[in-house]
């Protein structure tokens, strides 16, 4: 029950935002994290791969990573993981927890 709690104290913390403005992605085109409503799959792709590249070079990756993670974010790329990718760390990261 304690797990719980703590969880739940966590997602009432106020975000610390201040990483962002060490972001890589500061100042690009936020439809390259993003994808416009009704891309196909290989845009889909190469987008991903070129936000993931912004991604590798960012000195706040892991800072984004775990804001999105807390969140949850459901859209976007976020600390060079997409959707299906941050749901995956997500459920690694609460094993990993309740091992503990």
């Amino acid at each position: 029950m304690s797990e719980v709690r703590r969880q739940a104290a966590a997602l009432l913390q106020r975000p610390n935002w201040g990483w962002q403005d060490e972001a890589a992605c500061r100042g690009r085109e936020v439809v390259l994290f993003f994808g416009p409503d009704g891309e196909r799959q290989p845009e889909r792709e190469i987008r991903e791969r070129k936000a993931k590249t912004v991604c590798a070079a960012c000195p706040v990756r892991a800072e984004c990573l775990t804001y999105a993670i807390s969140r949850p974010e459901k859209y976007g790329t976020w600390g060079g993981l997409n959707e299906d990718e941050r749901s995956s760390e997500r459920r690694r990261r609460m094993r990993r927890a309740n091992a503990a």
